[in-house]
């Protein structure tokens, strides 16, 4: 049995300096993807989303675990990307309003026929609600600034702008999707001790 940590093995993108804000360039990656609006905090789009992905990733994972390659991983953290039409009106107060794609990586051996063999397991099991929402595709994000946000989501807005200043610093422009990452699972730490990569392409 391999063992992989992909966490480690791609930590470049996925741990970053709380003090500050660092350029990298983000390869093309696979990701199960889900899209939705509203308000993460209320909305049941949402919170079925999250949970289809999960389910999905971890029938991946167990399917890869017993198979022929027998490899053992972690299933990588659950990642959002947030917008509205106009970015230039995109309120964190305005939660309602926005747009979002949820994801989670999953390693490069996994093929769109793992990914069909997991879905029809899943399906088979557990059927969740939002299954035939997933799809599965490459996402390049290229060029992008990053920091570590630590603490509640509802305290993101100055780490946001910090993120956002750096660019427009360094004459550079805002492009693509406000990106997150969460690397705590929040139903176990307390908000204060919370850990998400606040990410922004640019160009």
């Amino acid at each position: 049995m391999i063992k992989v940590d992909f966490k480690k093995e791609l930590k470049t993108f996925y741990k970053a300096s709380p003090k500050k804000v660092e350029m990298v360039l983000v390869p093309e990656m696979s990701f199960l993807k889900i899209d939705g609006i509203g308000n993460p905090n209320t909305s049941q789009e949402y919170k079925e989303a999250v949970e289809a992905l999960f389910q999905l990733s971890y029938t991946i994972k167990f399917i890869i675990k017993k198979g022929e390659m027998a490899i053992d991983y972690g299933v990588m953290p659950l990642e959002g990307l947030w917008w509205v039409d106009d970015m230039t009106e995109f309120d964190v107060n305005k939660k309602d309003e926005w747009k979002w794609t949820m994801m989670i990586m999953q390693p490069e051996f996994i093929t769109t026929s793992i990914v069909e063999k997991a879905i029809e397991q899943l399906r088979q099991k557990k059927n969740p609600p939002a299954l035939s929402k997933i799809r599965f595709e490459g996402y390049a994000e290229g060029k992008a600034a990053q920091i570590m946000h630590i603490g509640p989501f509802s305290e993101e807005g100055p780490t946001i702008q910090k993120v956002h200043d750096h660019i427009i610093e360094n004459n550079f422009k805002i492009t693509g999707k406000h990106h997150e990452i969460y690397l705590t699972d929040i139903r176990r730490a307390a908000p204060e001790k919370w850990k998400t990569i606040i990410r922004q392409p640019y160009s």
